[in-house]
């Protein structure tokens, strides 16, 4: 299980299904230290145009993220809305925008090193 201050791990991803260790499997993620949840878009109202806003990322930071990892979706359909990369700009925050296999493996390593948060898109 995840240290109270560590991400915890993704084991395993496929189209639609994003395993992560000690929690269920989701089909889009939020990760950060010392957790993880269902991403719900209606929470926010996201759409894959315009993308990832800031309250998606709001979340990930008040759980103690120094750094995000953004996922685009597999085929990369998924924006980032250009409010959501000002704002972690603004406030310090190093930020990897990848398409989610190569997020989902950066995330990985550097969940061992750093408070790192993701947001993980596990389709289109």
């Amino acid at each position: 299980m995840t240290q109270p201050f560590e991400s915890p791990r993704v084991m395993h991803l496929s189209w639609g299904c994003l395993e992560v260790e000690g929690y269920a499997s989701f089909k889009d993620a939020k990760l950060f230290p010392g957790g993880s949840r269902e991403w719900d878009w209606r929470e926010t109202n996201t759409h894959h145009v315009p993308g990832i806003q800031p309250a998606d990322v709001e979340e990930l930071l008040n759980h103690g993220a120094t750094m995000v990892v953004l996922s685009r979706g597999i085929l990369k359909r998924l924006q980032i809305c250009p409010e959501t990369l000002r704002m972690l700009e603004s406030r310090g925050i190093s930020t990897y925008v990848l398409q989610t296999e190569l997020a989902v493996k950066l995330y990985n390593e550097l969940r061992e090193k750093e408070l790192v948060g993701g947001l993980f898109h596990s389709t289109c």
